[in-house]
C-alpha cells in the first residue's frame, strides 16, 4: 500500500531516486567482490589466511563502529552531506583496493570501503523516508532488491574481468560505479542549497512525514525494520539487556550475519580446495549462493507477518545451513551446485530478523533501541568467525573442522529461534518479569 495521493516516485525527486538505488548497489558489491579473485591477487603478493579472515571480518567491525558514529555525524553536517562522504569513502576505498600492492594495502583499503559502507547502511532507511515518505513500501522493495542483486552480480562477473583484464581492474571497476553514485547526491546537495530560500518548493520535494504515515503498513516494509528516526530512548536500551527476548533476537542476527560473512570471505577458496572447482566456477557458486537470498527477502515478510510462519522459517534455514554443510562434508564434488544452494537457505534469517525487529517492539521508539542492541551484538559476533575459521584452516590444513564449527553455531543457535518464535514484544517481556515499560 501507499499513502492516499501517492505521487510518482520520479516528481520532483527523480535525483535521489537514482542516488539510492546507486548507492544500495554498491553497498553489497563492495562486500562481494573481493573473495572470488583471492587467488589472482595471491598470485602478485601473498595473502595469508589470517589476512582474509580479517578481511571477511571487516564489515562487520565497520558496521558496528560506523553505525554508532554516523547518527553523531549526521545530526551535524545532514544526510545529503553524510552520504556524500559515505560514498566518496566507498568509491576511493574500492580504488585504491584495485591498487594494493601486499596484503596490508589490500585490507587498509578494505577497511575504508566499509567504513563507507557501514554509513550508508545506517543513512540510506533516513533518506528513503525523507524524500518518499509516501512511498516507503515500494522504495524500500526497491532498494533491498538492489541489494540483494548487488549481492549475487559481483561473484559472477569479478573472475573472467580478471581473467581478461586483471584482478586490479575486477576490484577497481567497482570504484567507477560507486564514483557514478556520488553525482545524483552532489546535485540534490547544490539543489537544496538554491531552494534554501524557497520553503514552498522545498516543501514540494519532501512531504510531511506524518502525513498518513499509518497506511504504510505493507509487509515489506516492516521487513525492513525500524525507519523512525526518533532517537531511542535509554532507559528503554538498558532494559533490553535484561530480557531473553533480546538476546534471542541478537544471536538470531549474528548467526545470519555470521553465515554471510564467512560465505563471502571463504567459499571460493573452500570451494576451490575441497570441490576441485575452478576460481570461475567458485565464483559463480557464490553468486549462486548469494541469489538464493533474493526470493527470501521478498517472501519471508509476508510470511512472517500475514501467517506468523516465524519459527518454521527459521527451522528451514537451521535444516538447510545443516544439510548443506552435509553434503560439503561427506561428498562435495559430488552436486556441489545443489549443496551450496541448500545452504544458501540459511539467508532466510536475514529478512527474519529484519522483520522481528519491528514486530517484537510496540512502539517506534522500542524498535529503534532494539534494532540497535540486536545489530551491535549480531556485528560482534559475526566479526568474529571470519577470522577464526581462517586461523581453523590454517592450523588444521583442512576444512573439516571449520565446517564443523559454522555447523555448530546453527545448532547453537537453535534454542534463540524458539524463544524468537514466541509472539511477543519485549514491552510483554518486561512486564511480565517486572513493572511497566
Amino acid at each position: 500500500m501507499t499513502m492516499p495521493g501517492a505521487r510518482p516516485l520520479w516528481q520532483g525527486r527523480a535525483l535521489a531516486l537514482v542516488g539510492i538505488v546507486l548507492v544500495a548497489f554498491s553497498l553489497r558489491s563492495a562486500v562481494a567482490s573481493l573473495s572470488p579473485v583471492i587467488d589472482h591477487v595471491a598470485e602478485d603478493f601473498p595473502v595469508s589466511p589470517v589476512i582474509i579472515g580479517l578481511i571477511g571480518a571487516a564489515p562487520p567491525v565497520c558496521f558496528a563502529i560506523f553505525g554508532l558514529l554516523t547518527p553523531l555525524f549526521e545530526r551535524r553536517f545532514g544526510l545529503e552531506r553524510m552520504a556524500i562522504a559515505a560514498i566518496t569513502l566507498m568509491a576511493l576505498g574500492l580504488l585504491l583496493r584495485g591498487l594494493a600492492i601486499d596484503s596490508t594495502t589490500l585490507l587498509a583499503a578494505t577497511a575504508v570501503v566499509f567504513a563507507g559502507v557501514g554509513s550508508g547502511n545506517v543513512l540510506l532507511p533516513p533518506l528513503v523516508k525523507k524524500y518518499f515518505p509516501d512511498r516507503l513500501g515500494i522504495m524500500m522493495t526497491i532498494y533491498s532488491t538492489t541489494m540483494a542483486v548487488s549481492t549475487f552480480l559481483p561473484p559472477l562477473v569479478a573472475v573472467p574481468v580478471a581473467d581478461s583484464l586483471g584482478w586490479r581492474v575486477s576490484l577497481g571497476m567497482w570504484g567507477i560505479v560507486a564514483g557514478i553514485a556520488l553525482v545524483p547526491w552532489v546535485a540534490l546537495l547544490l539543489g537544496n542549497r538554491a531552494r534554501a530560500d524557497a520553503p514552498m518548493k522545498t516543501e514540494l520535494l519532501v512531504p510531511d512525514p506524518t502525513d498518513g504515515v499509518n497506511d504504510v503498513q505493507d509487509a515489506v516494509a516492516v521487513a525492513t525494520g525500524p525507519i523512525s528516526t526518533t532517537p531511542a530512548n535509554r532507559r528503554h536500551f538498558a532494559r533490553l539487556w535484561r530480557l531473553p527476548l533480546a538476546w534471542a533476537l541478537a544471536l538470531v542476527f549474528g548467526a545470519s550475519s555470521t553465515m554471510a560473512y564467512v560465505s563471502f570471505a571463504w567459499m571460493p577458496t573452500m570451494l576451490v580446495d575441497i570441490g576441485g572447482v575452478s576460481p570461475a566456477t567458485a565464483g559463480f557458486l557464490l553468486s549462486l549462493f548469494a541469489l538464493i537470498g533474493l526470493p527470501c527477502s521478498l517472501l519471508v515478510p509476508i510470511l512472517v507477518v500475514r501467517f506468523q510462519a516465524t519459527r518454521p522459517l527459521f527451522f528451514v534455514a537451521v535444516a538447510g545451513g545443516l544439510v548443506g554443510l552435509a553434503g560439503l562434508l561427506l561428498v562435495p564434488t559430488v552436486a556441489l551446485p545443489l549443496w551450496v544452494s541448500i545452504f544458501g537457505l540459511t539467508a532466510i534469517m536475514f529478512p527474519l530478523s529484519l522483520v522481528l525487529l519491528s514486530i517484537r517492539a510496540r512502539t517506534p521508539e522500542s524498535a529503534v533501541a532494539l534494532s540497535g542492541f540486536v545489530q551491535s551484538i549480531g556485528y560482534a559476533i559475526a566479526a568474529v568467525f571470519p577470522l577464526l575459521i581462517g586461523l581453523l584452516h590454517e592450523t588444521t590444513y583442512g576444512w573439516q573442522i571449520p565446517l564443523l564449527v559454522i555447523a555448530g553455531v546453527l545448532v547453537v543457535v537453535i534454542p534463540a529461534g524458539v524463544v524468537a518464535g514466541r509472539r511477543r514484544t519485549v514491552e510483554d517481556e518486561w512486564e511480565r518479569r517486572h513493572r511497566r515499560w
